[in-house]
């Protein structure tokens, strides 16, 4: 960025006038990660207003009859699925090895976008890994005003900037797994303005879990909007989810980059509602985990899982569970497309807030046998999972230590990305939360807050790229759209 020092801080200020010229400051009020779940934040979930019943019906017509077709298919799908998950549990999530990473790709690439989850080893080394707890805890204690769910036991934190975590971020070797990731992803269309061969830094929260908490009891839920996934002027800009709607869910492909250049994630300005396009989300471990010690939970079947939620609310059950058996319940021949008789409602979507799940609203997903743990994780360890994916956390940390992690996605290059990346770099000088988040003044009153020379000392020039404090470069492999985004990122980055 051209009037950026290197090591001066001091010129920062002169750069943030240029920045609010073009970009919104921090204006969200302050909250948690509580405000974006409904069932964490204890709020009504008032119905849906007519409009999305409108919508429903706009998304299926013409083609009712192939939606009723394609829902008893996925039905017997989903049910054979189900069954291997609850058997292999934690064992089905494919597992890699930094060390050998390319071959592990290779190996593993079919299962990998079958399940839609993955756990990498020692992309950190452990030693490191650790240690950036023990700093992230000396960071609150000197900073005890530092904002936390909940308030008076904290597990998630509301910190965003601290040495830690902009060290991970900027780690080469993280960089180098976001980077081949990203590669699992394609463009049915080759013109389309993305670029997938070098990742943007997306700035998120950390846990330490501490055994017994039962208030982080986040259950399934997928991030990146809710009823957005639905609305014309939400993922249906770029016609993500269209073969799903059309009643040909088997071929929907949720790993085209192309549908999701456009697509609007959060219309609704909710706290911690994400308006940038992560391909991935993940994490990485400063702790060592088991199953059951306040860890991941995922259903490893992104494709169905994600058919069966976008359909389940044009349907309903003839009988219900009480008069019925589990198995008659559930029976293709007891589901009936809803017709007239249809509702505005979409099952667990409530607009600015996160898409969540239950066994009562989601039956045929199964939830308490097709929620696997991940493994057990190690210091240094980096668990990723597409961006559709359901995923919760343990309902209760029945450990004897901590469980810790860095929240840490996958963001490829895209105009979208770009312009959030520039109001996120603006964050970062003013030590406030990104633009995403609960706002107020955040980390800027923190002693011992990093700076803009601090992040250059951590970063190298592919780290400082990801974190818009460097101008973005193209690669051979590049396609016309790819070059060109990274052109027009370039421009609004301001370099």
């Amino acid at each position: 960025m051209r009037a950026l020092s290197r090591r001066t801080p001091a010129n920062a200020a002169q750069v943030r006038s240029v920045m609010m010229s073009t970009t919104q400051t921090q204006t969200k009020r302050e909250g948690n990660i509580s405000d974006s779940f409904v069932s964490l934040s204890g709020d009504a979930r008032p119905p849906l207003p007519q409009r999305f019943l409108d919508l429903k019906k706009t998304l299926i017509r013409g083609h009712e009859d192939r939606v009723i077709k394609g829902w008893n298919r996925l039905l017997a799908e989903l049910k054979r699925e189900n069954e291997t998950i609850a058997r292999e549990g934690p064992k089905i999530i494919p597992t890699l090895n930094f060390h050998n990473l390319d071959a592990d790709l290779t190996r593993l690439r079919d299962e990998l976008k079958k399940r839609g989850v993955a756990v990498i080893r020692a992309v950190v080394p452990e030693d490191e890994a650790r240690s950036f707890k023990g700093d992230i805890e000396e960071y609150v204690r000197r900073n005890p005003h530092t904002k936390a769910f909940p308030p008076d036991d904290p597990q998630v934190y509301e910190l965003y900037w601290s040495s830690p975590q902009l060290r991970a971020r900027a780690h080469p070797n993280l960089l180098r797994v976001q980077t081949e990731f990203m590669k699992l992803w394609h463009k049915s269309d080759p013109e389309s303005v993305v670029s997938i061969s070098q990742p943007l830094t997306y700035a998120d929260r950390l846990r330490i879990r501490q055994p017994g908490d039962a208030a982080f009891a986040l259950g399934p839920h997928i991030d990146g909007g809710s009823v957005e996934r639905w609305e014309l002027e939400g993922y249906g800009r770029g016609g993500v989810y269209n073969k799903v709607f059309e009643g040909s869910w088997e071929e929907f492909d949720p790993w085209d980059v192309s549908t999701r250049v456009s697509a609007v994630m959060d219309n609704y300005n909710g706290l911690g509602a994400c308006s940038m396009f992560r391909m991935f989300q993940g994490w990485l471990s400063m702790s060592t985990t088991s199953p059951f010690e306040g860890t991941l939970m995922v259903n490893p079947a992104v494709k169905l899982s994600t058919a069966y939620v976008l359909l389940r609310p044009f349907f309903r059950p003839v009988k219900g569970p009480d008069h019925i058996s589990p198995d008659a319940y559930l029976a293709s021949d007891n589901w009936e497309f809803a017709g007239s008789d249809m509702t505005s409602e979409l099952q667990g979507a409530t607009p600015g807030h996160g898409q969540e799940l239950n066994n009562a609203l989601h039956p045929h997903l199964d939830l308490d046998n097709t929620m696997v743990h991940v493994p057990s994780i190690k210091p240094g360890d980096f668990v990723v999972w597409h961006c559709d994916t359901i995923h919760a956390v343990d309902k209760v940390h029945k450990g004897t230590s901590d469980s810790s992690v860095l929240y840490i996605p996958i963001c490829p290059v895209t105009e979208l990305n770009a312009k959030y990346l520039v109001r996120q770099r603006e964050a970062f000088l003013n030590g406030t939360p990104g633009p995403d988040f609960p706002g107020g003044r955040g980390e800027a009153d923190h002693v011992n807050r990093p700076l803009e020379a601090d992040l250059r000392s951590y970063a190298d020039a592919e780290g400082q790229r990801a974190f818009g404090f460097e101008k973005l470069v193209t690669t051979k492999a590049d396609t016309v759209g790819s070059k060109k985004v990274t052109s027009l990122a370039n421009e609004i980055l301001g370099f």
